[in-house]
């Protein structure tokens, strides 16, 4: 009897009997690859006989050395990478085209080989020249690092089985070729047969592979997801071209915290580190609008300040705008529908527009409660006072939720000089740090307190 052909897609796992172009699943192009169907009759039985190698197993109570870490000297790398970069380690680095995604990991480059750690350049989108001339003007001209422009991943893995460098840095991934696939570089099975190549070299050789990848229109790298399942970190590189400032977070880290951020700012010379973010956010803030909020935010394990900014303006149109910069769409949504439900504050007819200042991304719920005074200060065109910080979570029913590290925020406002904070009320009663702080334990209370409104 014949066997089946089994086809699976790459991007959601569903399976088909026959090949198509798009994926019925998750609507996807070009994600449906066949694969081998499951052993059979003699040949199972020839599988089930032969005997596999014993695993030596261990308990939860045995001690393992820590991996050693290699410190480039940027100590915003070093902090995303949790500390250092891991010998063997898979790294895969995205970002939008242009946003300084080679200019950072030549930066970095040049550091880890100051510091004697062997490092290679392989470029697959510019030539060696190229590259060389981009270090020159970065004042790394003299740095010791070895380039090579080359798309072949079997030269390239050659090359560095003959070199065994400490770091090899391949940019990019998209670009690479293996000639066991029989498809485009750049395809999907090009990827993920070029990234299980270099993650397996990366862990059988000791050397710490780091892979740029191109990012989709909607922010995600580019490929199969499970690239990002089997390297060690996966690295975003975010920013907004019009402002001079830089987040590298990391989304994924086997060997660190997740969702830490490094921040940098675009210079003439390259990226600059910055060491205290949240004065460089709120630097260019000049005297309280109305509008006008600072958000103490936590990012990673470092306390995060930073402006949130909001404009409400009656509509000349039908269906009022809702305009999100930096923030999550729908979780604006949802706090002007408890302003409206819970406060009898109408947002009708009204244009919203919603910016975090700085080009930062924030996602966790402790900003609901600075966006809703940001709203509520732009719409009834009052100024909070100006050495104010707010945070907290608001719930569907306009109760305000108590967040996690409510004392290191407090620390880091007092630090940056503000004398006030506006938090929810309950949960674990922390320290103010010195702080005069306003606890509320729902949105009515902060609204008729604060704004004389609801």
């Amino acid at each position: 009897m014949a066997k089946t052909a089994s086809y699976t897609c790459t991007a959601c796992g569903a399976s088909f009997t026959k090949w198509s172009g798009r994926c019925d699943g998750c609507g996807d192009w070009n994600t449906i690859i066949e694969e081998a169907p499951l052993a059979s009759g003699p040949a199972a039985k020839s599988l089930g006989a032969k005997r596999g190698r014993g695993i030596q197993l261990t308990d939860l109570a045995s001690e393992e050395v820590p991996p050693p870490r290699t410190h480039s000297g940027l100590s915003e790398l070093d902090r995303v990478l949790g500390g250092g970069l891991v010998a063997g380690s898979a790294i895969l680095v995205g970002g939008d085209p242009g946003i300084g995604k080679s200019t950072l990991l030549l930066q970095a480059a040049a550091r880890f080989a100051m510091v004697g750690v062997k490092t290679l350049y392989v470029s697959g989108e510019e030539a060696s020249a190229q590259v060389r001339m981009r270090a020159q003007r970065l004042g790394l001209g003299t740095a010791p690092v070895q380039l090579a422009a080359e798309t072949n991943l079997r030269d390239i893995l050659t090359t560095l089985d003959a070199e065994r460098p400490g770091l090899v840095i391949i940019d990019s991934i998209q670009t690479m070729w293996a000639d066991t696939v029989e498809s485009a570089p750049g395809s999907v099975a090009q990827v993920r047969a070029a990234a299980h190549e270099l993650t397996s070299f990366a862990k059988r050789r000791g050397i710490s592979v780091v892979m740029v990848g191109h990012v989709t229109k909607e922010g995600q790298i580019a490929g199969p997801r499970v690239v990002e399942h089997m390297v060690d970190t996966v690295l975003y590189f975010e920013g907004e071209r019009g402002h001079q400032f830089r987040i590298l977070r990391s989304v994924k880290n086997r060997f660190g915290p997740a969702d830490e951020i490094g921040v940098f700012e675009m210079t003439g010379d390259g990226l600059a580190e910055v060491t205290n973010p949240s004065a460089l956010f709120l630097s260019e803030r000049g005297t309280p609008a109305p509008g006008s909020v600072v958000f103490a935010g936590i990012e990673g394990t470092r306390p995060v300040l930073c402006e949130i900014q909001a404009l409400v303006a009656p509509t000349p149109h039908s269906q009022p705008r809702r305009s999100v910069v930096g923030w999550d769409g729908g979780r604006l949504a949802m706090v002007l529908a408890v302003l409206e439900a819970r406060c009898a504050i109408p947002f009708a007819g009204l244009d919203v527009y919603l910016n975090v200042a700085g080009g930062l991304k924030i996602g966790e719920p402790a900003a609901d409660l600075a966006v809703a005074a940001a709203l509520l200060s732009a719409r009834e065109d009052v100024a909070l006072p100006p050495e104010t910080v707010i945070f907290g979570e608001i719930s569907l029913s306009g109760a305000l939720r108590p967040v996690g590290q409510a004392e290191n925020r407090l620390k880091e406002a007092q630090k940056l000089g503000f004398t006030s904070a506006i938090v929810p009320a309950g949960g674990k009663m922390v320290g103010d740090g010195g702080l005069a702080v306003q606890r509320f334990g729902d949105l009515t209370a902060l609204v008729g307190d604060i704004f004389g409104a609801g």
